[in-house]
């Protein structure tokens, strides 16, 4: 489906700052200052710790789940790092803070390194927030802060942000400049777009006392009170929702064009929840790490070692290829591959699995080129994010001349090659995560749990299973109605000499196939493209295809490969949906589906209001393709903020893109179904 949620560019204008002699800054734009003259962290710390009452309210956090502040205007991150900084001393060890934040014109990195920098107390923060400061692109990136702090920026205008956001939150800091300054911020939207995620009892607090905002939050339906202000300013803004609020407009005219999307009897879990995930491929591994690492029990199961199958590889692309046209795809693999770099830099600081080489995507033909450049023209990304390149700035970059017919190139500079397989390894080696090497033979489910049968006949029971195993979870009856392809792909392996050491690319280079820089002499070239083929056995013309898609682009490099040791080649099966799109959330029931949507058959604009049910405790990351580094840490990500009750790190329109149940409906509607 074509997106309409975010209009184009996505590159956002930075903030233009004016700095005081203090190493203050001022908003240019706005004529308004970040915060107090007199104080910007007693100031923060009065107005929303005390305003909102959280040393209370942390002190006794005791749930499964998180804590959440939501805040609206990020600024210099004051706030937030004071609310982390006061978290992690006053609750308990084992309770977390999840913050969500919106920002329309973000900090460059240097210039939070200027704001933050004399907060020394809490250099650790400040130092996380800037090592993972993303570009200025709209959308959700999600930070970590502490292991136990998450932090999801939302950049774009604030309303928009929270009437998409899938979570509530606590507590609210209601910050950004001051009405007179930026009126359209404080908006009956945003109002009650902060209402519809708020709970019964959520809390905010606010600088301002102006009329606008009284009226706003009273009409949302908070009570609020004018309480004492912090320095010149005499009086500000505290209250709560007193009752369970309604669901927003917006949220709500979404969900009755899609009422399936919306989980009948969602079922978190508890802190001492066991969580099964069946296959330890990327998909699978990474869902048990972003699980453990919420101090959740996993036992990973497979039948062979992690990183075995399609993950095995040496090497792999970070690669993504965009459409011309803004769509939710495309818009779900650019936050992919941006919270990939951020979570590959994170666990793996040292490069041992990883390197940011950038990725250049070549265009061998003028058609091509005219994508690319159509594309370039239709997102306006950041130029730190995508940016378009000549001939002479490709062969720059990839180190080498390239094939006459190229022309034209788009190079990601944060991006680059990973190892599948050791990557695979080291997430699952997490504390908390138990494997267990055998196939999964038999799964029973009820509301209550599941109970799985292992092939060397150990029986496990488990209050929540992801089914991350490829096509083969087409096996279980629960699964049977995904629609699953296999994908066979063998990727071809040189030993090289001198003379082939120095014609490998400097990056990757895309385009037919891909190929990385050599590591530890061998250069690897992939990959081929069988549908619907399961043999594995190698074959000669499959390292010839990919020697002869290498030739289009780096035909020295080419020519020098055909005359260098081929050493084994390795072959393994990707899973696809028909779309392209990964499967991420809950697994729906299928008959229930089928009954109570089967009106959408007859007439497809009549959508019936029922919700859908899903298989309790069940859910599903597949059909990765092979695209699978970059999809699978984000859905993991969302997967495990999902089954523990957090805040998601997509927006809603594209949580509801990934749902499993998107096929199903289509086949309702096209009569497909049995």
């Amino acid at each position: 489906m074509s997106s309409t949620h975010f209009p184009a560019p996505f590159a956002l204008q930075p903030a233009q700052l004016h700095w005081r002699d203090d190493n203050a800054p001022e908003a240019v734009d706005y004529g308004d200052v970040y915060f107090s003259r007199e104080d910007g962290r007693r100031e923060t710390e009065h107005v929303f710790l005390k305003g909102n009452h959280l040393a209370a309210r942390w002190q006794d956090w005791s749930h499964a789940r998180p804590f959440v502040i939501g805040e609206t205007g990020f600024g210099s991150g004051l706030n937030v790092l004071c609310a982390a900084h006061a978290f992690l001393a006053q609750a308990p060890d084992s309770a977390r803070l999840h913050v969500i934040t919106t920002e329309q014109h973000p900090f460059t990195a240097e210039d939070l390194a200027r704001a933050l920098g004399h907060h020394e107390d809490f250099a650790d923060l400040v130092s996380a927030l800037i090592e993972q400061w993303p570009p200025a692109l709209r959308g959700v990136h999600r930070l970590t802060l502490h292991a136990r702090v998450t932090l999801d920026l939302h950049f774009g205008d604030a309303a928009e942000s929270l009437e998409q956001l899938e979570g509530r939150a606590d507590a609210w800091f209601l910050d950004g400049f001051a009405p007179s300054k930026n009126p359209a911020m404080w908006s009956e939207a945003l109002f009650a777009a902060l209402a519809g995620a708020s709970r019964e009892g959520t809390t905010l607090a606010t600088f301002t006392c102006a009329g606008v905002v009284k009226r706003g939050l009273r009409q949302a339906g908070f009570e609020i009170q004018k309480v004492p202000g912090f320095g010149r300013k005499r009086e500000m803004l505290s209250g709560h929702m007193p009752t369970s609020p309604p669901m927003h407009t917006r949220q709500q005219a979404r969900r009755r064009l899609t009422p399936w999307v919306i989980d009948a009897a969602p079922r978190p879990a508890e802190q001492d929840d066991h969580i099964a995930v069946i296959g330890a491929g990327i998909a699978g591994t990474s869902t048990a790490h972003a699980l453990a690492r919420r101090g959740r029990r996993v036992t990973l199961i497979d039948p062979t070692p992690p990183g075995s199958g399609a993950s095995g590889n040496r090497q792999g692309a970070l690669y993504i290829r965009p459409a011309v046209e803004v769509n939710d795809q495309s818009r779900f693999y650019l936050a992919a591959l941006q919270y990939t770099q951020r979570f590959l830099s994170r666990i793996d600081p040292q490069r041992l699995l990883w390197h940011p080489t950038g990725v250049l995507q070549l265009a061998t033909s003028e058609r091509e080129a005219e994508r690319q450049r159509r594309c370039l023209d239709h997102w306006q990304w950041p130029e730190s994010v995508v940016r378009g390149v000549s001939r002479d700035e490709a062969e720059r970059l990839a180190g080498q001349t390239l094939a006459e017919g190229v022309r034209h190139g788009l190079y990601y500079a944060g991006a680059g090659w990973v190892r599948p397989d050791r990557l695979c390894a080291r997430l699952a080696e997490t504390d908390r995560i138990i494997w267990h090497q055998a196939a999964l033979e038999a799964l029973t489910s009820t509301d209550a749990g599941h109970d799985l049968t292992l092939s060397d006949g150990t029986h496990l029971r488990a209050d929540h299973v992801v089914l991350a195993c490829a096509d083969g979870a087409t096996t279980l009856p629960a699964a049977s109605f995904l629609p699953l392809q296999a994908v066979r792909g063998q990727v071809s392996h040189y030993q090289l000499d001198e003379r082939g050491q120095a014609l490998s690319p400097h990056c990757v280079v895309c385009a037919g196939g891909y190929a990385p820089p050599a590591r530890e002499g061998v250069q690897s070239l992939g990959a081929s493209f069988s549908p619907n083929d399961r043999d594995l056995s190698l074959r000669d013309e499959d390292d010839a295809f990919n020697l002869g898609e290498l030739g289009h682009t780096l035909p020295e490099l080419a020519r020098a490969l055909r005359d260098s040791p081929a050493l084994p080649s390795r072959s393994g099966l990707r899973c696809a949906s028909p779309d392209k799109s990964p499967y991420a959330g809950g697994l729906p029931q299928s008959e229930h589906w089928e009954t109570a949507y089967a009106c959408l058959g007859l007439d497809a604009t009549r959508v019936p209001d029922t919700p859908g049910r899903y298989q309790s405790g069940l859910w599903v990351t597949l059909a990765h393709g092979s695209r699978g580094l970059v999809s699978a840490p984000l859905i993991a990500e969302l997967l495990a903020s999902r089954i523990c009750e957090e805040p998601l790190p997509l927006p809603g329109p594209l949580v509801d893109h990934l749902n499993p149940g998107r096929r199903l409906i289509r086949a309702i509607i096209r009569r497909e179904t049995s």
